[in-house]
């Protein structure tokens, strides 16, 4: 690994690092009882406040299984984040939708990532921004393609009974 690498991947552990402990500090300063995967699924959930989301749906958008969504979503209803509701139209179909306290914690996500955003843009140039961007838009298709290669391969692994 050249030089430009090996400073790129160290630059890449520590923010995500770095990005994970600040979520985590806010997260503990805060009056909020919920875990970081909490926040985001919240923030998948709230992402359609009028209908909500079935289990499916959060499960494909978070890349999580049914049976993990369908466990932290009921401990979400417990804590009064989320609560659940069968479709009028379609009995079998349960939708889950952010309460006024998931709308609140919604809400202090978004301001944190939005002074955390807003914080760094000042710092760079708008020339920079773009250069900024372009590189992360590169990161982000690299891992998404990533992941998605890897989903593949474990689907595939999976028994036939289990897909």
């Amino acid at each position: 690994m050249n030089e430009f690498a090996q400073e790129l991947n160290a630059l890449l552990v520590d923010t995500f690092h770095a990005i994970m402990q600040v979520e985590e500090r806010m997260l503990h300063s805060s009056a909020l009882d919920l875990s970081i995967g909490e926040l985001h699924m919240i923030e998948a959930i709230a992402k359609n406040r009028v209908q909500g989301k079935t289990i499916g749906d959060i499960a494909l958008e978070m890349d999580l299984s049914m049976p993990s969504v369908t466990i932290a979503i009921n401990k979400l209803v417990k804590k009064g984040y989320v609560e659940k509701y069968r479709c009028q139209q379609d009995g079998r179909r349960v939708f889950v939708k952010v309460t006024r306290q998931g709308a609140r914690a919604d809400a202090a996500h978004r301001f944190f990532h939005e002074n955390m955003i807003r914080s760094v843009v000042k710092e760079i140039a708008p020339g920079e921004q773009e250069v900024l961007l372009k590189g992360v838009k590169s990161l982000n298709h690299f891992f998404s393609r990533q992941a998605g290669q890897m989903r593949a391969t474990q689907q595939a692994d999976r028994p036939q009974e289990e897909r």
